[in-house]
């Protein structure tokens, strides 16, 4: 190593950055980096360097050694007109490549994502970690996830799921949004699931400074999470369901003719959303097939998106399958997406726990690929006549408001069908279908 120094003295400075970087990319000899700990050391003093000048000057590409700039020092010019100077600026961006260059070699990977957003101002996001990001770890690598713009970022892990429903740093709330999700208090929201629909709001909502919204907040119950594939999710038969294996099988076929067509085409990765994929249940199912590129599963719960991830480990099926797997917390009616991004999106007796059901709709349409399909099953109205009933009597025999409903009740499939059309799906391109007593079946291509 003090020969190659010396050598490097004799020669001077290099001419330009990507000369003072390329002896560390080792690509001429195909020998990994990670075998020269010397150099790392040397790169990490660099980094440490580059960090704590004020400002950090690239050598000149014309120069024969390193000669500083002519820029007026502090003892002449206020630190204001210094850090407004378009010179400083400049060098302050030269810098901050140069540290992402280095980062990248010292194991800081930036990968921005063809798919996931800001769910608020839409900006694509970059992933940023410490080692390389592989969804099959079982540890995990920490990320973030940071907007184009950099005015927001999120967090996550690889082995449980990015958190695209809060921001790292959340900006200054005013009073009237000051409430909090009930889903911050883990006893609350369990106890709220063993309460009756019609009071749950009501208890819920005592306190001034928390909200409850009964139809979302309900599985965010671990109790909840833990019931919904060990009876819960069984008992939606009773309505009409198909079962989850005829369910799986009825997505497959509707979105097989997209996913067929993009491939045709070499258009790149096909992605299927699993939208309210709650334990996973159709998401497993969609990730071991092979049959998609990229599987996003989302939900609100991050006692279910937990469940998930527990039974996602467990299948070791998909683990050997090719498809890459994120799990993702966020809101419907904010799906934090790029629009034309989503290829096939899938929503298992869903529709009728959205809030937000225009706007939801919407989002969909809006991520959805010019010719993308979304296929969703969810309950009529009429099945939940009971509940409905004991809402109204609860009220006064007026109906609740919508956000204080155990469930959305959708009279009719006209009535959902109309929801689409304003959602922007064309008529010709919408099916509607009830099977059973109380089971919708969704089809819609933008």
């Amino acid at each position: 190593m003090q020969c190659q120094l010396a050598a490097a003295r004799r020669a001077g400075p290099p001419r330009d950055r990507e000369a003072l970087l390329s002896p560390i990319d080792a690509t001429n000899n195909n020998t990994n980096f990670y075998f020269y700990p010397t150099m790392r050391t040397l790169l990490a003093l660099t980094l440490l360097h580059v960090n704590s000048a004020g400002a950090f000057v690239a050598p000149s590409t014309s120069a024969k050694g390193y000669q500083p700039d002519n820029s007026p020092s502090l003892s002449s010019a206020t630190l204001d007109e210094v850090e407004s100077s378009p010179a400083v600026d400049s060098q302050e961006e030269e810098r901050q490549r140069i540290k992402r260059d280095l980062l990248g070699r010292l194991g800081e990977k930036t990968v921005a994502d063809s798919v996931l957003a800001d769910p608020v101002t839409k900006e694509p996001l970059r992933f940023s970690s410490k080692g390389p990001i592989l969804g099959g770890s079982k540890a995990g690598v920490a990320v973030t996830l940071e907007s184009e713009s950099g005015s927001s970022s999120y967090a996550g892990r690889t082995n449980t799921y990015y958190n695209l429903l809060e921001p790292v740093a959340a900006p200054q709330q005013s009073d009237e949004d000051e409430k909090t999700s009930v889903s911050r208090y883990p006893i609350l929201s369990s106890l709220l699931s063993f309460t009756p629909p019609p009071l749950r709001g009501v208890l819920a909502n005592l306190d001034s400074n928390v909200e409850y919204v009964p139809m979302r907040d309900l599985f965010t119950s671990p109790q909840v999470s833990f019931a919904y594939e060990r009876g819960w999710r069984q008992g939606f038969q009773a309505a009409g369901f198909p079962g989850a294996d005829a369910e799986y099988e009825l997505a497959k076929e509707y979105f097989e003719p997209v996913i067929a067509s993009k491939r045709a085409k070499g258009d790149g990765t096909d992605v299927l959303v699993d939208m309210s994929c709650a334990t996973g249940l159709f998401t497993r199912r969609f990730a071991k097939s092979g049959d998609y590129t990229r599987v996003i599963a989302c939900d609100y719960s991050e006692s279910m998106l937990n469940e998930a991830r527990r039974r996602i480990r467990e299948d070791a099926d998909i683990a050997n399958a090719p498809t890459k797997l994120d799990l993702v917390r966020c809101d419907v009616g904010r799906i934090p997406m790029k629009s034309d991004s989503v290829d096939a999106f899938h929503a298992g007796a869903a529709m009728h726990c959205w809030p937000e059901i225009e706007k939801s709709l919407q989002e969909i349409h809006r991520v959805l690929v010019p010719g993308g399909r979304y296929f969703a099953t969810t309950f009529l109205g009429n099945y939940f006549n009971t509940v409905a009933s004991a809402e109204r009597a609860s009220n006064g025999g007026e109906d609740l408001a919508t956000n204080m409903q155990a469930f959305q009740y959708f009279p009719t499939k006209e009535f959902l069908r109309d929801l689409l059309l304003d959602a922007g799906f064309e008529a010709d391109k919408v099916e509607v279908e009830v099977v059973g007593v109380g089971c919708v079946i969704i089809r819609a291509e933008k």
